[in-house]
């Protein structure tokens, strides 16, 4: 979810795609590199880590607030919320949380979910486009806990969403493979004249791996290959960063018009779920170690990708988790213990990303975690 802005007020369209009914039985796929999906269920193993989350951030009803941009909620902060409930092995906080979602952000004509809710605004949701990054996160969340808790429920929603999804915000057949709108509306061809725009950190690549288990008939891992070329192909400027929103129209991969060329908040995000879904192509983590390893800690900063010039410090200790991931992916660099303690009064988003980057090394690397 991009922090600073979301596309308002476009008109809906539609991409053609299947649907089947009943409720599948397939397994995941294996990943990119061969390794298989991994049960999130029970990686989180840190009690008071989730507790400061949830005395943090959620609220009695379920509602997952976006403490440094105006308590919004959105369906990035709940579909996180869904996922550390199932990583702490929380199912009372994860029906909360899914509960809210559904009765707030479940205001359109079909299965995704409005992407802003607004505590001070009537009606609190004055925008009813999606955001594809919240979708999967939440398909992907109720997908880990059918499993978890072999709840049919989960399952069918998990379902309606990815289905909707697939129908709706994939362009299976985009020139070069497979293509993740940002929403349903907006950033298409159709939409605009240096479209299609795409934002690399809402491929999601493990989410990816596991809703093939609820909609099988979408090719989640052709989708997974092209983000893969895409990131590779989207390398600008001396750092060879990719930028928060990209244009593929005219055949040509740059930087989308009215968007800065930064990498900044979303852009982040691409490293990490590269390392969750244990992705080790050759060198695909180099320009991300590369600019974090100048920058150094504690002098972590967005990046205008035009001059290499740094751009909003990021000072809260979470936003270290990240670099701390991707080291550890590219060489098995050791994952500091500092990263394991919660700190008062840090923001939503870096504390998430703290938990998500913890979850991952876990799942993925345990070996980064040795004494």
């Amino acid at each position: 979810m991009n922090r600073l802005l979301k596309t308002l007020g476009f008109m809906m369209i539609a991409i053609a795609g299947v649907g089947s009914p009943g409720l599948p039985t397939a397994t995941a796929a294996p990943a990119e590199n061969g390794s298989r999906a991994v049960p999130l269920v029970g990686t989180l193993q840190d009690d008071e880590a989730w507790r400061f989350y949830k005395t943090s951030f959620v609220t009695e009803t379920g509602r997952v607030v976006d403490t440094a941009n105006g308590q919004i909620s959105h369906s990035e902060s709940q579909g996180y919320g869904m996922l550390l409930a199932v990583a702490a092995g929380d199912r009372a906080s994860f029906d909360r949380i899914w509960g809210w979602t559904r009765a707030n952000l479940a205001v359109r004509n079909d299965a995704l979910l409005a992407w802003r809710w607004e505590p001070d605004r009537r009606p609190a949701v004055a925008d009813l486009n999606n955001a594809s990054d919240g979708d999967i996160l939440i398909a992907w969340a109720l997908t880990e806990a059918a499993e978890a808790w072999s709840d049919e429920a989960y399952q069918v929603a998990a379902r309606r969403i990815s289905v909707e999804i697939g129908r709706k915000l994939v362009l299976w057949n985009a020139p070069g493979g497979p293509l993740l709108l940002p929403a349903a509306a907006g950033f298409a061809a159709e939409d605009r004249a240096d479209g299609p725009i795409i934002n690399l950190s809402y491929y999601i690549f493990p989410a990816f791996m596991r809703l093939g288990a609820v909609a099988p008939e979408f090719d989640w891992l052709a989708l997974s290959r092209n983000g893969l070329r895409l990131i590779e192909a989207s390398r600008f400027g001396r750092d060879k960063l990719p930028v928060e929103w990209i244009s593929l129209g005219a055949d040509k991969v740059r930087s989308a018009d009215g968007f800065a060329a930064e990498f900044a908040y979303n852009a982040i995000r691409i490293p990490l779920y590269l390392a969750w879904s244990g992705t080790d192509r050759s060198g695909i983590y180099d320009p991300f170690v590369s600019v974090w390893t100048r920058q150094g800690a504690p002098n972590l900063a967005t990046v205008d990708v035009s001059t290499a010039m740094p751009r909003d410090r990021l000072g809260e200790a979470g936003y270290l988790a990240v670099p701390a991931l991707t080291a550890c992916a590219a060489s098995g660099a050791r994952w500091p213990r500092q990263l394991n303690s919660s700190v008062p009064g840090e923001n939503y988003y870096p504390n998430t990303l703290r938990l998500l980057s913890r979850i991952a090394v876990r799942m993925r690397y345990p070996s980064c975690l040795r004494d």
